[in-house]
Parts: structure tokens; C-alpha cells; sequence
């Protein structure tokens, strides 16, 4: 790849190529590449200092793709995946995989830091363009509790979409195979986001977030944890249980929704944003679940085959209830001049939660078409 024809901010690009011609130019699977080589270094930063060309194609990479995936002239997918992909691989080193402890060498890298903020600049300013924020930060705490009543009142059961009806009447087992594969994406590390924001001062909205981490995570028995179960259904149809192992196939929105989750628990500014957001992901849960549900039941699969859903549809519906009388609610109440921020994340998460379900099923679809 030629350094002299995509540049670096502030830095002029060749003579007589276009900008058509410049962004053409970018490989973003070997960019990808590169940076996973950079992540496995002994000793990033220092290396960096010494020779910053072994990050340029990365570099260069990083750049378009922002351009790409945050301007509404070109909203580049491939861009948009690029660097959901980045940020997931810097975000994960916050978690604990119980692989190589050398992985983890470079988890405080201020190279990697600088990445992640560049990329989360843009990328948060391209989510809440799609969102009035001006207008729900009118929003009084008596508005705020009513927006939050009414949300979740209308989330808890939607009427059927033509994506629902497609999972409920028509995906074939290609199709489910494929949900089962992105889905553990996220299925067999549940909860681990949601333990990031429980230190702290101790009162009654801790202790209800502790709840339902603690049932997320069976309680302490590894055999009534969420990812069990879910593992379970894997095992059912041969396939990986290993987390992580279909990423590959994970679509940049579901990547999005991950890595949003990393940001708003890492900063305690958004706590408010944070807990609005999971307010509505235990709400809408069973819905969905229920689609899944369904799926599974019309395709004649087994108990294991299907028991993740089943234990959701049931556990959800208590943590949304909770999310909403015992954390929401009494959040808006403790912080009167901020108490928007619930409604901001509880919008953000459903906005950015259909995206990546309306993904999932793209994905199911192209799965039973292959299949056929």
C-alpha cells in the first residue's frame, strides 16, 4: 500500500489523486490484520516511539474509515465494521478472558486509549445525531418518569414486525443456526458489562443491580448461569462454545451495541445513560425471546435446544419490573437535573438494539437462502 496517497490529518495527499480514488485504496481486512499484530507486542507503546511506521496502514485505515462510516454522503458498512471490530478488541481487554496472561500486556496502552477515543469521538456524535437529545434534556423529572412508564409499557409488548414474523413462521433451522451463532457473541459472557458499575456506595439501587447480576450469573452455580444454558444449546447442534468463536459472523450493529455498553459503564458520567439502556434491554428481552422461542418450538427442537430463551422470557420480565420500580425511577428522583439521561440511554439502546436485531435477522435470512 502507497503511504503517500491516503494522509494523516494535516497532511496533504498526493498530487492528482481524488478522493474517490484515495479511500478506494484502503484494505481494511489487512489494516485489521496489522493492528491485531501491533496487540500482540510485548511492548506497544515503546515500539510505537521507536517506529511509528508499523502502525501506518492501521493508521491510515482508521482514518478513512471515519470518514466513511460518519458522513451521511457514504455510511460505508465495511467501514462501520472495520471499526466496530477495532473497538471490540480494545474493549475486551477490560474483561477477563482466562486465556494468556500475556494478552493482556498492553491493556493500559495509551496507544490504544488514543485509538479507542478517536474512534468513539465521531462514532458517538454519528449515534446521538439520531436522537433529539435537545429535547429530552426539557424533560422535568415528572416527564421523566412518565416517558419511562410509557416506554417500557409499550416495549414489553410490541406488536408483531415483519422481522418477528419472519423468525416465528419461516426461518428454517440454517437460519436459527446462524441467530445461535451471533447471539453467543454476547449470550456466553453475559452480564460481564453490567459488574463494571456495581462498586461503589452502597443504597438500594446497588443492591437491585446486584440482583440481577447475580441471577444473570446463576447465583454463583456455574450451572444455573445464564451462559450455560446457553451453551447448552450450542453443544445441541455441534457447535462452538468457546465465546468468541463466531465472531466473524457478528454484524457491525451487534459489534456497536457491545462496544456502547463498554463506554457507558466505563464512565460513571453515564451511569444514568447506562442504567436507562439496560432498563429497556430487560424490558423489550422477552419479547425477543419469545420470537426465538417460537422459532425453535415450530422447528420441533429439544428442551436444551431452546432452554436458554425459556429462562429469559421468565427472569427478564422480573428484571424488567425491577429495572423500572427500582432503579429508574428512584435514579430520576436522586438526580432531578439530570434525570433525562435515563430516557437518552433507554432511547439509545432500543434505536441502536433494533438496528442490530433488524442485522440478526438479515443474517438468518442469507443463512436459509445458502442453505436452500
Amino acid at each position: 500500500m502507497q503511504s503517500n496517497i491516503v494522509t494523516f490529518p494535516g497532511v496533504e495527499a498526493k498530487a492528482g489523486i481524488t478522493a474517490t480514488e484515495k479511500l478506494a485504496t484502503i484494505n481494511y481486512n489487512e489494516a485489521e490484520q496489522q493492528f491485531i499484530q501491533l496487540l500482540e507486542r510485548s511492548n506497544l507503546d515503546k515500539d510505537l516511539d521507536a517506529d511509528p511506521s508499523i502502525a501506518t496502514d492501521f493508521e491510515q485505515a482508521i482514518a478513512t474509515a471515519i470518514q466513511e462510516a460518519y458522513t451521511a454522503e457514504s455510511n460505508s458498512d465495511e467501514a462501520h465494521f472495520f471499526l466496530q471490530r477495532t473497538l471490540y478488541r480494545i474493549n475486551r481487554l477490560k474483561l477477563f478472558w482466562y486465556d494468556d496472561l500475556r494478552h493482556y500486556t498492553n491493556e493500559r496502552s495509551a496507544y490504544l486509549h488514543s485509538v479507542r477515543d478517536r474512534i468513539e469521538a465521531s462514532w458517538q456524535e454519528w449515534e446521538l445525531a439520531h436522537l433529539d437529545a435537545a429535547a429530552l434534556q426539557q424533560l422535568d423529572v415528572t416527564a421523566v418518569k412518565q416517558a419511562l412508564i410509557e416506554r417500557s409499557a409499550r416495549d414489553l409488548d410490541p406488536p408483531l414486525s415483519e422481522d418477528s414474523r419472519y423468525l416465528r413462521e419461516q426461518m428454517n433451522e440454517a437460519g436459527y443456526r446462524r441467530v445461535l451463532a451471533i447471539s453467543s457473541f454476547d449470550g456466553l459472557v453475559e452480564g460481564s458489562r453490567l459488574s463494571r458499575i456495581l462498586g461503589g456506595a452502597a443504597n438500594e439501587i446497588q443492591s437491585t443491580l446486584t440482583k440481577v447480576l447475580l441471577e444473570e450469573y446463576g447465583n454463583g452455580r456455574l450451572s444455573r448461569k445464564h451462559s450455560t444454558f446457553f451453551a447448552q444449546m450450542l453443544t445441541e447442534f455441534g457447535m462452538h462454545t468457546q465465546p468468541e468463536s463466531y465472531f466473524d459472523l457478528v454484524p457491525w450493529e451487534v459489534l456497536a451495541a457491545a462496544n456502547h455498553n463498554f463506554l457507558v459503564t466505563e464512565r460513571k458520567r453515564y451511569f444514568l445513560r447506562y442504567n436507562g439502556g439496560l432498563t429497556y434491554f430487560e424490558v423489550a428481552g422477552p419479547a425477543a425471546y419469545r420470537n426465538y422461542l417460537a422459532a425453535a418450538q415450530r422447528l420441533g427442537l429439544s428442551d436444551a435446544a431452546m432452554g436458554y430463551w425459556e429462562l429469559h422470557i421468565r427472569e427478564d420480565e422480573r428484571h424488567g419490573r425491577w429495572m423500572i420500580d427500582d432503579v429508574a425511577l428512584p435514579l430520576a428522583e436522586q438526580y432531578p437535573n439530570d434525570a433525562w439521561e435515563l430516557v437518552l440511554g433507554y432511547d439509545q439502546e432500543k434505536l441502536m438494539g433494533d438496528r442490530a436485531g433488524a442485522a440478526v435477522v438479515r443474517s438468518a435470512r442469507e443463512a436459509d437462502q445458502a442453505a436452500k
